[in-house]
C-alpha cells in the first residue's frame, strides 16, 4: 500500500523582494563605479564590480525564482523548485572571476601605492551602508534559498562599507594609501569564502544529501515507535531546493492489518514528517508475510 502526501507551507512573494534588492543594488553600483574612478579607490571599484555581478545574478535569480514556482509536469515530475539553485551556481561563477581580477589589481596597488580621495570614500561608504542596509532589511525575513543567498551578499556589502568607512576616516588623518588595496584584498577574500560556502551548500542539495537540520536517528525512532509499525527500511530524506524536503520509506506493518489502520498510520507518519519540516512524504506498506517486491498497493492520494 502506497501513501503519498504533500504539505504546502506559507510563502511570501520572494521574487518581489529580489526585484527590490536588484533595483537598489543596480542604482548604487553605478554610483559606486563613478565614485571609485573619482576617488581612485580600488576597494570601491572592487565592490562596484562585485555589485554588478550581484545585479546580473539577481536578475537571473528573479527569473529562476519565478520558474521554480511552476508545478510538476511529465518532464519535471517534482516541479521546478531546483531551478532556483542554478542562480547560486551562476552567482558564484561571476563572483569567482571578478574576485580574482580584483585580487590581481590590489596586489599591483600594494607594489605601487596610489593616492586616494579619502573624503570621497567617506561619503560613498555612508551612502553604501544606507542603501545596502535597506536591502538587508527587506530580505532579512526571506525563507527561500535565493533570498537567503541574496541576504548574505547584501550583508557582505554592508560589512564591506563599514570597513571602507573606517579606512577612509583613518586616511583622513594619516596618509596610508596602501590601506586601500589591503582593504580590497580583505573584502575579496571574504567574498571568496562565501562563494565557497554557497557552492558547498548548493552541491549538497544537488547531490541529495540529507538536510543537516533533520536528525535521521530521531526521525527513525519516532516512526518505529508508532503502534502497528514492525520496522521500517529504505528511508530516504533529501531536499529539492534547501527549503522543500522529501521523504520516502517502506513500512512493515503486522499481517492482516485493516485498511483503516493503514490510513491512520499514514497520517501519523505524515505528522512526524511535518514536525521535521518534511513536506512531501511517500510511504510504501508491507507485511512480514509479503514476498519481496509483492506489496499492497493503492493509488497515491
Amino acid at each position: 500500500m502506497t501513501g503519498h502526501s504533500h504539505t504546502h507551507p506559507h510563502t511570501h512573494d520572494a521574487s518581489k523582494n529580489i526585484v527590490t534588492a536588484f533595483l537598489l543594488n543596480f542604482g548604487f553600483a553605478i554610483v559606486e563605479l563613478i565614485g571609485g574612478l573619482v576617488t581612485n579607490s580600488v576597494a570601491i571599484l572592487s565592490d562596484a564590480i562585485h555589485d554588478f555581478g550581484d545585479c546580473i545574478s539577481l536578475g537571473f535569480a528573479w527569473a529562476l525564482q519565478k520558474k521554480s514556482t511552476q508545478k510538476g509536469n511529465n518532464r519535471y515530475s517534482y516541479g521546478y523548485k531546483r531551478f532556483s539553485l542554478l542562480s547560486s551556481v551562476f552567482l558564484c561563477g561571476i563572483l569567482l572571476v571578478s574576485s580574482l581580477f580584483i585580487l590581481l589589481e590590489a596586489i599591483e596597488r600594494i607594489a605601487h601605492p596610489q593616492t586616494v580621495n579619502a573624503q570621497g570614500m567617506l561619503w560613498l561608504a555612508i551612502l553604501g551602508i544606507v542603501i545596502n542596509g535597506a536591502a538587508v532589511l527587506k530580505l532579512r525575513r526571506g525563507d527561500s534559498l535565493n533570498e537567503r543567498a541574496v541576504f548574505l551578499h547584501m550583508m557582505e556589502d554592508v560589512l564591506g562599507w563599514l570597513a571602507v568607512l573606517i579606512a577612509s576616516i583613518v586616511m583622513s588623518f594619516d596618509h596610508l594609501p596602501i590601506l586601500d588595496p589591503l582593504l580590497s584584498i580583505c573584502i575579496t577574500l571574504w567574498v571568496l569564502f562565501n562563494v565557497y560556502r554557497n557552492l558547498h551548500a548548493t552541491f549538497k542539495i544537488l547531490l541529495q544529501r540529507t538536510p543537516e537540520e533533520i536528525d535521521m536517528q530521531q526521525l527513525t525512532s519516532e516512526i518505529e515507535a508508532l503502534p502497528d509499525v514492525v520496522s521500517i527500511h529504505d528511508l530516504h530524506v533529501w531536499s529539492l531546493d534547501g527549503l522543500s524536503h522529501v521523504m520516502t520509506l517502506h513500512v512493515v506493518a503486522p499481517d492482516h492489518t485493516e485498511h483503516a489502520k493503514f490510513e491512520a498510520l499514514k497520517q501519523q507518519i505524515r505528522d512526524i514528517g511535518n514536525r521535521h519540516a518534511i513536506g512531501h512524504v511517500t510511504i510504501e506498506f508491507e507485511t512480514p508475510s509479503d514476498e519481496p517486491h509483492c506489496l499492497y498497493a493503492t493509488h497515491p492520494e
